[in-house]
């Protein structure tokens, strides 16, 4: 991606996100500078900020998503079973843009439509060793109702509806009807680490600079 292309997409998204009332914090709005200084340490430590990927594919369009990480606790709060444990993230998926398939080996997540299109999420429980189970049946729960699904049903969440996805579920998502807004309410998150993906692919997109960074992405901290 071209860094002229990710300064117009963060632009967009903050808009689109102030228009369902949804404010980001103050950090979001600092420049590349004080994104570097000592004062953000933690916030690069933690992984919080602007994230925008293609998947190393240059198909943003297509293959794609935008996310915000507003709140993150560590590994070593984790492991020890106190302290932070949790995530939030708010994302934007455009319609028919497709975030591909994968898992996480540590992460559960509630996976929140919080406003727009629909957003349709595809779904396969793992095998014993990880792969994709494309032959049994399974349940998640939604909105704290267990449902069960077939190996690969689409589940549409409209606006207000959630559906909670412990580590090994197999998902894609993409939206429809028009752009939707994302929530996601997580354990610690590490997009470095705790994504499988299905295909060969990258977790974060590689950035040419034509322009200088409105602000700083995540993977600008790596």
């Amino acid at each position: 991606m071209k860094r002229s292309d990710v300064n117009e997409i963060v632009k967009y998204s903050d808009a689109f996100i102030r228009s369902f009332g949804y404010i980001l914090p103050p950090f979001a709005y600092w420049t590349p500078e004080q994104m570097r200084s000592d004062a953000a340490q933690i916030l690069r430590a933690r992984g919080l900020g602007w994230d925008i990927t293609d998947y190393g594919q240059g198909r943003f369009d297509e293959l794609g998503l935008f996310l915000f990480t507003t709140r993150n606790g560590t590994a070593a709060d984790l492991a020890q079973g106190s302290g932070m444990l949790y995530a939030e993230k708010i994302m934007i998926s455009r319609d028919r843009q497709l975030s591909p398939m994968h898992r996480h080996n540590i992460k559960a997540e509630d996976i929140i439509n919080r406003g727009g299109g629909d957003l349709v999420i595809e779904l396969f429980q793992s095998e014993p060793e990880g792969g994709i189970d494309r032959d049994s049946p399974f349940t998640v729960p939604c909105d704290g109702i267990s449902r069960s699904f077939l190996p690969g049903a689409h589940l549409r969440l409209k606006p207000g509806e959630s559906v909670t996805l412990m580590p090994g579920i197999w998902h894609a998502f993409w939206a429809e009807k028009g752009d939707c807004l994302i929530g996601e309410v997580s354990t610690v998150n590490d997009d470095r680490t705790d994504n499988v993906f299905e295909m060969p692919i990258g977790r974060f997109s590689n950035v040419e600079e034509d322009e200088e960074p409105l602000h700083l992405l995540v993977s600008d901290y790596l």
